[in-house]
């Protein structure tokens, strides 16, 4: 069957000193910070929530003073798209020739209408885990076998025969669900069309301008986990794919996303050699130099390992550089996020604990390798059972500063809590002062009402 081609889509013509000045909502700012930014003339850079018939959704661009992604060019993603790079896709054949190259920097939007399944091929077949093993030689029970710690032992990584034909099954899959997304594009949902991306990872790497919105990436799955017997005290199970990452990117703004492993939590998957068969990966990791970033209204629920920002503690020392706000949380693990090295804005987030999908809660925010971490204004729910103390996280070196963040509507001193329950203690101060702040509420006891409704993919129209 020919693969479907893309169809063109008409174009329609710690340092608090900062919170008293914005107590006012984020406005349009109009046509002159537009020419400024090098937009084409009547189009308006525009809040993620204002409400205009100025610009429809897929021209918006990240408004000004609006996290570290409105930091000097600015975002814009495809704004400036023409109608021959102005798609509409459903398949997953649709959506890696509307992507194209890349290395081609033309201005684009690609406008993903429904749910695109990426385990399909170019003529929309379902594929299965066992579609990519095929010709490999791999198998479950014969690399458990191989690898048993009992006859293998746990001093190295696997390697031999049925390593390379698990890392073999491995890469197939991975040439079948990996989008990678050029520069000076944005990727947005159409509303009203349960837009998103089941079972695959858009791919953000070394290019710049990218927006991603409205979208739900769910069930991300690597079929082939590696086994890791030197990985702490016990081995883990490691995947590969992210729903969405950022690697070596710069001037990236996810806005009013949806991530979710459902249907297939963590908690249905099998335990081999005495640890889970971990098949999921990160959301939304910022990793390998990443910088000016801008993640905000969307909703993180029922994963584990879901914000990685620096892959390393030797990243990429004076970038990633990441703003997070108005973000919901829910049924989170851990890692929202990790934090290394970077310059870090976490403000009027939404995090409830209180159900983890039969999991324990190891942290809400950890900072470490000297990252200096600003949170303030946010909103934990958490249960009866659950320590304050078991917020925060970090390694001795990291800093979190920042007040008016709240626990069931109570204010507290999380970096003090944690500090008293702890010898790595967190430091409170930090080396910059945060200034790209728009939208900062000063007060965080509404948010959990308030983000309810606002955030996450099919809000914007």
């Amino acid at each position: 069957m020919a693969t479907p081609s893309p169809v063109p889509s008409p174009v329609p013509s710690s340092a608090p000193s900062h919170r008293r000045s914005l107590r006012k909502r984020r406005t349009i700012v109009v046509t002159a910070a537009a020419a400024a930014a090098g937009i084409g003339a009547g189009f308006l850079v525009l809040n993620a929530n204002a409400a205009s018939t100025s610009v429809d959704l897929y021209h918006q661009t990240l408004a000004t003073k609006d996290g570290w992604a409105s930091s000097g060019t600015g975002t814009s993603g495809g704004a400036k798209a023409d109608a021959a790079h102005t798609f509409t896709v459903s398949t997953r054949a649709q959506l890696v020739k509307a992507l194209g190259s890349a290395s081609d920097t033309t201005p684009r939007i690609v406008k993903i209408k429904g749910t695109i399944d990426a385990n399909t091929d170019d003529s929309g077949k379902k594929l299965s885990c066992a579609d990519y093993s095929a010709g490999t030689g791999y198998s479950l029970s014969a690399y458990l076998k191989a690898y048993a710690p009992s006859t293998y032992g746990t001093s190295k990584l696997p390697s031999g025969t049925q390593e390379k034909a698990r890392a073999a099954a491995q890469t197939k899959q991975g040439k079948n669900i990996i989008f990678r997304v050029p520069a000076n594009t944005t990727v947005v949902g159409v509303p009203g069309t349960k837009a998103g991306i089941t079972g695959g990872m858009l791919q953000v790497q070394s290019v710049d301008n990218v927006i991603v919105r409205n979208l739900t990436f769910a069930a991300t799955q690597d079929c082939f986990p590696q086994w890791d017997p030197t990985d702490g005290d016990s081995g883990n199970w490691n995947s590969q794919y992210d729903a969405v990452t950022l690697r070596g990117a710069t001037h990236v703004w996810a806005d009013h996303n949806t991530f979710t492993d459902a249907p297939g939590l963590d908690t249905s998957d099998p335990t081999y050699y005495g640890r889970q068969y971990q098949i999921h990966d990160g959301d939304l990791d910022i990793t390998k130099g990443s910088d000016l970033v801008t993640v905000e209204r969307n909703q993180f629920t029922n994963h584990d390992k879901t914000m990685l920002i620096g892959s390393s503690d030797t990243d990429s020392v004076g970038k990633l550089r990441v703003s997070i706000h108005h973000n919901v949380w829910k049924g989170i693990v851990q890692r929202a996020p990790l934090a290394r090295i970077g310059q870090i804005h976490i403000y009027n987030n939404y995090y409830d604990t209180t159900n983890l999908n039969g999991y324990v809660l190891q942290y809400s925010v950890n900072s470490r390798a000297k990252a200096q971490v600003v949170a303030e204004d946010n909103y934990w729910k958490t249960s009866a059972s659950q320590k304050v103390s078991k917020l925060f996280s970090g390694d001795g070196t990291g800093s979190i500063a920042g007040s008016g963040n709240l626990v069931n509507g109570t204010a507290t001193d999380l970096v003090a809590a944690y500090n008293a329950a702890n010898s790595k203690k967190l430091k409170t101060t930090v080396n910059w002062t945060p200034t790209l702040t728009a939208g900062l509420e000063t007060s965080a006891k509404n948010l959990p009402a308030e983000l309810a409704t606002t955030t996450g993919a099919g809000v914007l129209k």
